[in-house]
């Protein structure tokens, strides 16, 4: 049984500079430290930062995006890949809760695997040239939901502290 915070990472993947370099910047963000059977990455710890760590690890997590849309995904695995990043980005953006969501919820992680299944199992083909400007307008919107949620939920801590003295 998988604990929280475990994920096996080890995506069939061809060998591929780009691909590896997707395979080494999402073990980075996801899993690159571990504490006992724990495993995490950067993106729990840029997310202590308000505002600027929750939109640098989304923006990773786009870019691996965008990069995994070059090899071949199709619009509705592209899709999967912006919701989990949408996901971690959003609750991880709400403090205390979100802190604790996203050394567990690993979206890019995910997102490899959904490139695994795609060159391993044959799932996820076709094309998403034809939904990459609805991608990348989506994509505009969350980062700007993103900021929004980030600014009020840090605004809401500042105040909370504030009025205890």
């Amino acid at each position: 049984m998988k604990r929280i915070g475990q994920t096996q990472f080890s995506p069939d993947l061809p060998d591929d500079s780009r691909l590896k370099m997707v395979k080494r910047v999402t073990k980075l963000m996801d899993e690159q430290f571990s504490i006992g059977n724990f495993r995490f990455g950067l993106d729990p710890i840029l997310n202590f930062i308000p505002v600027a760590g929750d939109l640098g690890g989304f923006t990773v997590s786009v870019a691996l995006i965008l990069t995994m849309i070059q090899y071949g995904v199709s619009g509705r695995a592209a899709a999967k890949m912006l919701g989990n990043a949408a996901v971690d980005a959003l609750i991880g953006a709400i403090p205390v809760l979100g802190w604790i969501f996203d050394f567990t919820y690993k979206a890019n992680t995910r997102n490899v695997r959904l490139l695994s299944e795609h060159y391993t199992q044959g799932k996820h083909q076709g094309s998403a040239a034809p939904v990459l400007l609805s991608f990348i307008i989506t994509a505009f919107f969350i980062m700007i939901a993103l900021i929004i949620v980030s600014v009020i939920a840090f605004s809401w801590i500042i105040s909370f502290f504030w009025q205890g003295n």
